[in-house]
């Protein structure tokens, strides 16, 4: 949730702090102004990387909030502590797009839950990817719920200093749940599976935009969080969910279009333009100032700005990143964790092969307004979502939606070099969920049949769900 590698070593802030990290934001955005008209930077092959958050649970199910402990245990520098007690994040290695990068992904995966989870076992306890995990009650979010470390103390200072009043979180599905918490720990529920695409910054603007398209129908294949404490809402509860719980406009911010989680407003024009709407449209939170001065001819860090940028979650977002000369990345956040290693690598090539071809299209003359009700209808409905696309005369189903996009995808993923063979496995398993109606989500309701509002069925579930997970075959395989 917070950019590693930018150290936030104190929990409490002045006003005159705030003040002074605002200058620098503004200082910042000239430095990227300019660093982004140098000729050559940023520009070298595409590579793509991935993050994944995990929940640790109990062998019965229940979450276990002991991620400090088994990430001593492991000693792997890929995990970090998430915003939750019982939350770790894996961040995968970056590596070509070119080639077998989805073998490559699933098999990182793989082997770093196993390592995560023999960690796991010295505290009695087991790791699974899902979504939102079933067995949370309202008893598991409280102060204690936050890991012990100055980044989250401080966010969650920082997000109750803009809003004074409790967050409430409204979500209507198949029932209704209404929640009022004091603080940001709701954002603990959540676990997602992010990819980054790196781009050069003359091509940002066509590929952010093309993942903003492309992200509806591939989020409508990928859902695996149907519900949030016992209650049946969204195929991808996860989507509403953060976006409620860290909305920070309380009554003397309404008039702000867009949540601090949000989608967007409109198509981007570049990735400066996106910076700047962050620092001009939302306060900062987490204002750790650095001792960086800069150096002419030298990449920048421009650590404000990407610890600023780290507390505005946009479903996609831009990242600048100074290591390896510098260069910008389009961080796709909407996809859930889970269910399989294989499941999120076939999401993963959906969402990129896709992504490739539409960048080369005009999808600017596409109305930005229909991609937005497309990423939400998604999320509410799955595979029924109807769903518009250019050159459609009408709305269609998600699932016959996406059949149809497989074959652009394939040809998007072609034109950046992946592997014929590595195209047709990974699309095929997208081919498979969809075709036999079995996503994560719908396999989970399935499972749960009439027995959601029972905490004891909904723990057995997720023992029965990690216990088919660790076969390491795709969801649409799973027996209920």
């Amino acid at each position: 949730m917070v950019p590693m590698g930018q150290q936030v070593d104190k929990d409490r802030f002045s006003e005159v702090e705030f003040i002074r990290f605002g200058k620098r934001l503004a200082e910042q955005l000239d430095q990227l102004r300019e660093l982004l008209a140098r000729p050559g930077f940023g520009t070298g092959p595409a590579t793509i990387g991935a993050e994944l958050e995990l929940f640790l649970i109990t062998p019965d199910g229940r979450p276990l909030p002991r991620n400090h402990e088994v990430r001593a245990a492991a000693a792997d520098d890929r995990l970090v502590p998430e915003l939750g007690r019982f939350n770790l994040e894996v961040n995968l290695t970056p590596l070509p797009i070119a080639g077998r990068p989805f073998t490559a992904l699933a098999r990182e995966t793989r082997e770093a839950m196993a390592m995560v989870d023999a960690a796991a076992a010295t505290q009695g306890g087991q790791v699974v990817a899902i979504g939102i995990l079933p067995s949370l009650s309202e008893f598991d979010f409280t102060h204690e719920t936050l890991s012990d470390e100055s980044r989250y103390r401080a966010l969650s200072r920082g997000m109750r200093r803009l809003r004074a009043e409790p967050f409430r979180v409204s979500i209507e599905g198949v029932e209704q749940l209404e929640l009022e918490v004091e603080g940001v720990v709701l954002e603990s529920a959540n676990t997602s599976w992010q990819i980054h695409l790196r781009t050069a910054p003359a091509d940002f603007a066509r590929v952010y935009n093309a993942a903003q398209l492309a992200t509806g129908p591939v989020l409508a294949v990928s859902g695996n969080s149907p519900g949030f404490l016992g209650r049946r809402l969204w195929e991808e509860t996860r989507i509403a969910l953060f976006e409620e719980a860290a909305d920070d406009r309380d009554v003397e911010r309404l008039d702000r279009r867009d949540r601090r989680v949000a989608f967007g407003s409109g198509w981007a024009t570049g990735a400066q333009e996106i910076f700047e709407a962050c620092v001009r449209d939302y306060e900062p939170v987490l204002p750790m100032t650095s001792k960086e001065e800069p150096v002419a001819g030298e990449v920048p860090q421009l650590a404000e700005l990407r610890l600023h940028q780290g507390t505005v979650w946009q479903w996609n977002r831009p990242v600048y990143d100074p290591a390896g000369g510098g260069h910008l990345r389009v961080e796709m956040r909407s996809l859930p964790a889970g269910p399989t290693a294989v499941d999120m690598a076939a999401n993963s090539a959906f969402l990129l092969g896709l992504t490739a071809a539409l960048a080369v299209e005009p999808v600017e003359e596409f109305p930005f307004a229909v991609a937005y009700r497309n990423f939400y209808r998604a999320a509410i409905h799955g595979l029924d979502a109807p769903l518009a696309w250019p050159g459609l005369r009408e709305e269609v189903p998600a699932a016959r939606l996406a059949l149809d996009l497989l074959p652009v995808a394939a040809a998007g993923l072609e034109r950046v070099g992946v592997r014929s063979d590595e195209i047709e496995w990974a699309l095929d398993v997208i081919r498979q969920r969809v075709t036999l109606r079995r996503t994560g989500a719908i396999w989970q309701r399935e499972a749960l049949g009439e027995h959601a509002g029972d905490p004891a069925a909904r723990a057995r579930m997720v023992a029965r769900y990690r216990e088919l997970a660790l076969t390491g075959e795709p969801v649409h395989t799973w027996p209920v």
